[in-house]
């Protein structure tokens, strides 16, 4: 099923509304995983509910969930936000020795005495949880996949998804490549806050931890867990034409496009962010 919902999180009645800080959670513990070769930061508020773990995008770390940490908890769920290696205060990549991501985040999940839960990954983070749901199906209730190229590898996607930014494009400020333009002009001090987020995000070296698995879009076909596929209609990285390919590979997937929301939709809108995750995620309970 595809959808369109608009974003009224930074307008009202066509015009701007102000910026609201999220609302800190003091529920959340902090924590540092030891394993064998690195250490893993994580934040857990240790409720008894159904466990949702956060996977941050390449601008983001475990610091990035601001606006989902108390919304979920309030909701009823255990939270876990985590920063992979290379992002805040988890240890820098290995260049030599690398790792997996999927491979990372198993060990942490056993440490922490989590069977099964639901993955809400953003962007570089979607690509993580994908690679674990292919490895790890029966680990997973369910999945949201936000604004995320998948790290499909067939040429003919690489092609057409890298062909839609031009040369220099990373070099560009973050904010312009991944806020919208009317999240830019309504909300300064949400942009402002953004940024600052992405100012600490990085601990190091974060590059060169791989998949297990080769992704295709015959691989999405094999991906069995229910997926909620979100984008907005301003990212310039998936933008909506792109994102209903992928989210038609998957064979249990529903897609919605947020209007007027770029590569960021947990921050630009996360009221109506998080209610569309807690719904797809309240579903397992229902």
């Amino acid at each position: 099923m595809l959808y369109q919902m608009e974003c009224d999180a930074q307008r009202a009645g066509g015009t701007p509304v102000e910026y609201r800080p999220p609302v800190p959670c003091l529920a959340m513990q902090e924590g540092v995983f030891n394993l064998p070769d690195a250490e893993l930061f994580y934040r857990d508020n240790k409720a008894a509910g159904p466990c949702v773990v956060f996977f941050h995008p390449a601008t983001g770390s475990a610091m990035t969930w601001a606006f989902q940490e108390q919304a979920f908890t309030e909701a009823g769920y255990r939270v876990i936000c985590y920063s992979r290696r290379g992002y805040y205060r988890s240890t820098p990549v290995d260049r030599d020795n690398a790792g997996s991501w999927t491979t990372d985040l198993l060990l942490l999940l056993e440490a922490l005495g989590i069977d099964k839960f639901h993955g809400v990954g953003c962007a570089a983070g979607g690509l993580t949880l994908l690679d674990f749901a292919v490895s790890y199906p029966e680990r997973l209730h369910s999945m949201v996949l936000a604004s995320t190229i998948c790290g499909v590898q067939d040429e003919v996607y690489l092609k057409l998804s890298t062909g839609l930014r031009p040369p220099g494009f990373d070099e560009m400020p973050p904010e312009f490549r991944e806020l919208s333009p009317s999240f830019r002009a309504a909300s300064p001090e949400g942009v402002e806050a953004w940024v600052a987020q992405v100012r600490i995000a990085l601990s190091g070296n974060r590059l060169g931890q791989t998949n297990l698995n080769r992704i295709t879009l015959s691989t999405l076909q094999s991906v069995q867990v229910r997926t909620l596929f979100m984008t907005g209609d301003a990212d310039l990285w998936m933008p909506p034409s792109l994102a209903r390919g992928i989210a038609k590979s998957f064979p249990n997937c529903e897609m919605v496009t947020l209007t007027e929301v770029g590569h960021c939709p947990y921050w630009e809108c996360p009221d109506l962010f998080n209610e569309l995750v807690l719904k797809h995620i309240g579903a397992e309970r229902g």
